[in-house]
């Protein structure tokens, strides 16, 4: 499976609220928006705050940080810096598996522009800006739903480069403040300071999208559906190896089977939920598993960012794991420790588990080096990852250091960018020439380290494409020439 560059079909399990209105209109323009959730009015800034503490609302990009705390955080130091806020959207949905924003900006724009119209005005905002991925999917329905109507302040449409870590909240502030679109060195809260140094709101698109829908319904109504700890609904995305990718709309709560029978996923060695900083859980977990983040928490997982992707029994699931982490690695912005060093060392940990090389225990070590260290949550969620994969895979982890293998292909389930690679290329040493002089070690030590004796050891795997140069360096300085690169 590679990475889509379509939007995916729509489902809905019980009553539809944010995709009301799509099997009638398909898009729903500003007259058809209106016909199928009714007007909506100004609130005051106390109104929106006990809306949202009402609905318990939650951020829905993943981290989950209550949507009411971050409205206070910014109405208080508005006050205290006597500064007007900005209101930020983050629509830029950088996780290749993840695709309900895009539904909502292609299919529904005006909820988006309802919930950051709402909070602009209770907020006595000074812009409002919108942030879209440079992949451009949905960037045109969102204009053409600017032009339709008329905004409670200037807004802008930014366009964000396609990566991972791009709509990571100080990134996005960076990226729009003209610096360069990855997470600032050091922690700061936008709430203070964003946006041209302004108080800024910042929360992704299904989260205002929410607010404008409980604007209209009210706490009660809106509780109708969901459960006590969160009403509403969820949006999820489903791809991996369900027979039917799609975006689907479900009320809390809702059994996670129910969500697999209907995109006809099969019965396989894992699920991940939450994204690629979610966890694994197994077959047997789902079937017993609610879709809300405490249901998911009960069996191991998590909702994140509503992504699921489950695996079919054809792959290998360690594999498709170590691609992932990879992948992660390659993304990170490279600016502090546990970025730089510590995630291509995870990646290298995982690498040498899955061939055998070296126990799970180099895994947990490699993870515990970057937890909780990092500028942002990339090496937390990445660590998570990797260590939720060993213990869910433990069985296939077994099979892998007796050398053998599960005995299956990696078939590229992950939706990565350009996944499975397509020229797979592993290092090989020829040992006759070796003299260990070391220098390939310091052209990549990000693949290669010196064993105990100074020779060069590394993973028998494929080169990580993001390490490619730096391998090639390394055969062209090797005085023996005992290095060389070939196909995997």
């Amino acid at each position: 499976m590679t990475m889509r560059t379509t939007v995916p079909p729509v489902a809905c399990v019980g009553e539809p609220r944010i995709t009301a209105g799509f099997a009638e209109f398909g898009r729903l323009d500003l007259r058809a928006h209106e016909m199928v959730h009714g007007p909506i009015s100004p609130m005051e800034p106390s109104s929106l705050l006990r809306l949202a503490e009402g609905i318990q609302l939650k951020g829905k990009g993943g981290a989950g940080f209550p949507f009411a705390r971050k409205l206070r955080a910014v109405l208080e130091s508005c006050e205290r810096q006597d500064l007007p806020p900005v209101v930020v959207v983050n629509a830029t949905e950088g996780e290749p598996a993840s695709w309900k924003d895009k539904v909502i900006l292609t299919r529904a724009p005006h909820l988006i522009l309802d919930g950051a119209a709402l909070a602009a005005f209770a907020l006595d905002a000074e812009e409002i800006v919108l942030c879209v991925a440079d992949d451009l999917i949905g960037r045109d329905s969102l204009m053409e739903a600017l032009e339709e109507r008329r905004m409670p302040v200037p807004t802008s449409v930014v366009t964000v480069p396609h990566r991972f870590i791009s709509g990571e909240g100080g990134a996005l502030v960076n990226g729009i403040n003209g610096l360069p679109h990855i997470p600032p060195g050091t922690k700061k809260r936008s709430s203070d300071s964003g946006v041209n140094n302004l108080p800024t709101l910042l929360s992704n698109a299904e989260t205002y999208s929410q607010m404008a829908i409980a604007a209209r319904l009210g706490p009660y109504e809106y509780a109708a559906l969901g459960t006590d700890d969160e009403p509403g609904t969820v949006l999820l995305s489903i791809t991996g190896a369900a027979k039917r990718h799609a975006v689907v709309e479900c009320a809390a709560g809702t059994p996670l089977r129910e969500i697999l029978e209907l995109c006809e996923v099969p019965e396989g060695p894992g699920i991940l939920m939450g994204g690629y900083h979610g966890k694994w859980i197994t077959w047997e977990a789902a079937n017993k598993a609610e879709v809300s983040r405490k249901g998911l928490a009960a069996v191991g997982g998590t909702l994140g960012a509503g992504i699921i992707v489950p695996l079919a029994n054809d792959t290998c699931p360690l594999g498709e794991a170590a691609q992932v982490v990879r992948y992660l690695a390659g993304e990170s912005a490279g600016q502090c420790g546990p970025c730089k060093r510590g995630l291509p060392d995870l990646a290298r940990a995982v690498d040498l588990a899955v061939s055998g090389s070296a126990p799970v225990e180099v895994v947990r070590a490699a993870a515990g080096d970057v937890k909780g260290r990092g500028a942002c949550s990339h090496p937390d969620g990445t660590s998570r990852f990797a260590l939720s994969a060993m213990e869910v895979f433990a069985e296939d982890l077994k099979k892998h250091t007796t050398g053998e293998g599960c005995g299956r292909r990696v078939k590229g389930m992950m939706g990565l960018p350009g996944a499975p690679d397509p020229d797979p290329q592993k290092l090989v040493l020829d040992w006759s020439r070796c003299d260990g002089h070391g220098l390939c070690a310091h052209v990549v030590p990000d693949f290669i380290r010196l064993d105990q004796n100074g020779y060069p050891a590394f993973p028998p795997t494929p080169v990580p494409t993001w390490l490619r140069e730096g391998a090639s360096k390394a055969v062209k300085v090797c005085p023996e020439l005992a290095l060389r690169l070939t196909k995997a």
